[in-house]
């Protein structure tokens, strides 16, 4: 079976260490900074890093429009940490120049957990990822407020003081989780998402 071809948006953030984990969970992994590379790809992982640096990057890079156009299109896309934001439709707490590309209609809290020095681990049951619930990595991670009809809320924070908060969601072909599964060495979310876009 052919590997399905997917890039990481390489314009700022956890680039190398998702296309490690997309290429060890069976994708022809690549990093995507310009149009004709995104053009090449069956789908797109926005990585976590700076949402509003990577707002300003899209810009600068001439990316937005062709990644709006893809997602519409039905282009596979799994977004974490500040990817979860640049999939959101409405984002709290947010600059008010920054802006996402808007394909999830969800509402998230950036920094919701709080600073760098609050980054934290906990346990997440993901629906569709089998197994014990996934050790996520919680770094200045938002999380989502509200949702829309279209969208299933597939991982809760089990325990803790963030119980029941909402930190991964799907629409259709997107995918967002405001946790960084590529730093954990556990590959099942990037494998889900590999089978996602292989399905696609």
């Amino acid at each position: 079976m052919t590997a399905p071809v997917i890039g990481v948006l390489a314009l700022q953030g956890d680039v190398r260490e998702h296309v490690a984990a997309l290429a060890a969970a069976g994708a022809d992994a690549r990093p995507v900074r310009r149009p004709s590379e995104l053009d090449a790809v069956d789908g797109l992982v926005i990585p976590g890093g700076e949402s509003t640096t990577i707002s300003k990057l899209a810009d600068i890079f001439e990316m937005r429009e062709p990644i709006d156009k893809r997602i519409a299109d039905g282009m596979p896309v799994y977004g974490s940490c500040a990817g979860m934001i640049m999939l959101a439709t409405e984002v709290l707490d947010g600059r008010p120049d920054q802006r996402g590309f808007a394909g999830i209609e969800m509402t998230v809290r950036r920094n919701a957990f709080g600073r760098q020095v609050d980054s934290f681990e906990a346990p997440v049951e993901i629906a569709g990822v089998p197994g014990e619930p996934f050790h996520a990595v919680f770094i200045r991670a938002p999380w989502v407020e509200r949702v829309g009809a279209a969208v299933q809320v597939i991982g809760k924070v089990t325990g803790g003081p963030a119980a029941e908060r909402i930190v991964a969601v799907r629409q259709g072909n997107l995918l967002a989780t405001s946790f960084h599964p590529e730093l954990t060495g556990d590959l099942r979310v990037h494998a889900y998402f590999v089978e996602l876009v292989r399905a696609a």
